[in-house]
Parts: C-alpha cells; sequence; structure tokens
C-alpha cells in the first residue's frame, strides 16, 4: 500500500512512517496543503492520512478539492480536533475515517488496510488467488499452504498484483507502489523483484505482457 501522509510535525510524521513502513506501508510525508495536492496531483497513492490543522490552511480544503475533481482516494483525518462536530464536519466533507490523536500506530495501519480493501471492493483481509494467499497485515506469503519467505518490497509487488488479478500491471504503476514520490527510481528494480517472485512462486506465476507490463496467471 502506497499512502500519502500530509503531517507538519515534522518529529511526528517521522515517527508514522516509520511505524507504518515496519507495518509494510510505502508512506510519501508532507507538511502543508500545497504539497499534498502537487503530490496528489502527481501520483496515486492508497489513501491519504490527512491532518487539519496545516501551516498554510485546513485539511479540509485539501479534501474539498480532492472530492471536487471526484478523486476516490480513501481519507483519513488524524488530528488532534476529536470533538463530535469535528468528527462530523470532517465525515460529512468526504472523509472515510476520523482518528483523533493521541493514536496507537497498530490501530491506524489496521484501518489503512481497511480503507485500502474497500478502495479495492474487497472485503476479505487476506489477497488469494488459486492456492496462493498474501496476508497484508503480517506480511506472510503462503503457496498451496506452505510459507514462502519474501522481503517487504517482493509483498509490495505482489500485493498489487494480487489486488486485481489479470489486470495488466505496468513497470511505472509498480514502480509508483515501491518509490516515494519525487524519489529517485533505480533502473530495472521492477524486474529484480519480479525474477525474485518467480524463483520462489513459480515461473508460469506472473506472466510479461510486452510492452505493457505484468499480470497474475492461473485458476482465480
Amino acid at each position: 500500500m502506497r499512502i500519502l501522509l500530509v503531517e507538519d510535525d515534522a518529529v511526528l510524521a517521522d515517527g508514522i512512517r516509520a511505524g507504518l513502513t515496519l507495518a509494510g506501508l510505502r508512506v510519501d510525508a508532507v507538511g502543508t496543503c500545497a504539497d499534498a495536492l502537487a503530490a496528489l496531483a502527481a501520483s496515486c497513492f492508497d489513501a491519504v492520512v490527512l491532518d487539519l490543522l496545516l501551516p498554510d490552511g485546513s485539511g479540509l480544503d485539501v479534501l474539498a478539492r480532492l472530492r471536487a475533481r471526484a478523486d476516490p482516494t480513501p481519507v483519513l483525518l488524524l488530528t488532534a480536533l476529536d470533538d463530535t462536530a469535528d468528527r462530523v464536519r470532517g465525515l460529512d466533507g468526504g472523509a472515510d475515517d476520523y482518528l483523533g490523536k493521541p493514536f496507537d500506530l497498530d490501530e491506524l495501519a489496521a484501518r489503512l488496510r481497511a480503507l485500502a480493501r474497500r478502495g479495492h471492493g474487497r472485503a476479505a483481509p487476506l489477497l488469494t488467488h488459486g492456492d496462493l494467499t498474501l496476508d497484508p497485515a503480517t506480511l506472510t506469503v503462503t503457496l498451496a499452504q506452505t510459507p514462502v519467505p519474501v522481503s517487504r518490497r517482493e509483498v509490495a509487488v505482489l500485493s498489487m498484483l494480487m489486488e486485481r488479478p489479470g489486470m495488466i500491471r505496468s513497470r511505472s504503476d509498480l514502480e509508483e507502489r515501491l518509490y516515494g514520490w519525487q524519489e529517485e527510481v533505480e533502473s530495472n528494480t521492477v524486474e529484480v523483484y519480479v525474477h525474485n517472485l518467480r524463483a520462489k512462486l513459480g515461473r508460469e506465476r506472473i506472466e510479461t505482457v510486452r510492452g505493457l507490463g505484468y499480470r497474475l496467471r492461473g485458476p482465480a
């Protein structure tokens, strides 16, 4: 999962990013409304964690701009403004979830996974494709009920392929999952992780569609 974190407290942002990274999420952090809107215009995210009190305005303004252009990206408001009226205003303004500060990082990660499931039209917590299963909460993969050792970045590639089996994922789509906004992309990284996954799961599991990208194949 790729998350945009909009939080102007640098220490808190670093802590959230570290915690969510350990949970297997890819986090890009910005500290202003302007940078949040620029990031959302330039890249696709699975969810946004949005503070309300930002140096150049309100997070509600970012939310309003996002919904005004019919962008369905799930938004979780994470803020010290935790009165009932604030929660109602945020949810009615288009937010999908609301979490007050202070908060538990494990709960935040779980709420983001739930938002991503709903965003992908999926109710089950596990990703499955035939005899292949991936648990986003524990970052574990099993093949025919046998555990398969995988790295975090291999999980990132595999989860994107498993979210919509049969859909072709381009190299640039996969790079966006692996790298942050404005982060330099290393050459051949996607090919390396696809090669590693094929070695662990079977070469026939991931199909190369020449000129387009990659997709899972086999029984769904």
